[in-house]
């Protein structure tokens, strides 16, 4: 007889591919790592293959547990997909959703149509803007919850996302030897321009600001030109940048922190869903560790 496989399991399968460990995978599935480790087990006895290699203490997806990845997100995407068809309590309405806009391209796309495949009666607004300018608009209630950076102006934001922030500049330029550092950072308000001056500033480092906007893609540009030293978080490096760390003089940064700010006063079951959505889906999405950040890097 066939092996019917359990979603669940899979599941869990993918919340560990996602994530890279079984600790990090039980922490966002709200389970023991033991109660993780079991269903694994089931899973490789039903697929009848081994979906993990174990060195010691290290535990990695081997190649049918990559081949397997594509399968299991299949699976369940025709199941939420199923359960949504026949669902007489279908979710509908109206939810505005803010995000920087380098937030909005590295992450929403996906996250938004997994959302709009199980709830196509729900329309989703997005709104782009800096962190603190969405926190005001939450707080006016203009907006129902804001994707944000969590820092002073946004404290009251629920922290979901943890990565690490680094120094860049051109790979084949050598920008970061130039005295005065020439930077390009966001909008004076943005948090990790603050983070960056002020960095620089308790080493004594001299620094000119020689292009400031509130577009992500245009601060890369500017970096990939060879023009100027900037900050971005893991998740965002591109080809032709290259990572500046103590060797070349610059200090480790702080973590990159990301929260989501509520609107609690417009809670309604719609809202509650995609913020419920947005927080499981962005937390559990992989980050590169350094080494694989410094690979990405010297593409």
């Amino acid at each position: 007889m066939a092996q019917l496989l359990d979603l669940d399991q899979l599941r869990t399968f993918l919340a560990i591919a996602d994530s890279g460990s079984f600790t990090q995978a039980a922490s966002n599935i709200h389970r023991t790592q033991s109660a993780v480790s079991m269903q694994m087990r089931r899973l490789e006895e039903k697929i009848g293959k081994p979906i993990f290699t174990r060195d010691g203490r290290n535990v990695r997806l081997s190649e049918d547990g990559d081949k397997l990845i594509p399968f299991a997100r299949r699976m369940l995407r025709l199941n939420d997909e199923t359960l949504a068809a026949f669902n007489d309590d279908e979710l509908s309405g109206r939810v505005c959703i803010g995000t920087p806009d380098d937030y909005a391209e590295r992450f929403l796309p996906e996250i938004l149509a997994r959302f709009a495949r199980s709830n196509p009666r729900v329309e989703v607004c997005v709104v782009c803007d800096e962190s603190d300018e969405l926190a005001k608009r939450v707080r006016a209630g203009e907006l129902d919850m804001a994707i944000v950076t969590h820092c002073e102006d946004t404290i009251d934001s629920e922290v979901f996302r943890r990565e690490p922030l680094f120094w860049i500049a051109a790979k084949h330029h050598d920008t970061e030897a130039a005295d005065p550092l020439p930077l390009a950072l966001g909008a004076p308000s943005c948090a990790w321009r603050k983070t960056a001056m002020a960095t620089l500033e308790s080493i004594d480092r001299p620094y000119r600001l020689v292009y400031s906007s509130r577009n992500t893609t245009a601060l890369m540009s500017t970096v990939q030109a060879g023009l100027a030293v900037s900050v971005i978080a893991e998740s965002a490096l591109r080809p032709g940048v290259k990572i500046l760390g103590p060797a070349e003089g610059f200090p480790p940064l702080p973590m990159c922190e990301i929260g989501l700010l509520r609107n609690w006063h417009s809670s309604n079951a719609t809202i509650e869903a995609l913020a419920g959505h947005v927080v499981s889906a962005l937390g559990n999405m992989p980050v590169p560790d350094a080494d694989e950040a410094l690979g990405v890097a010297a593409e």
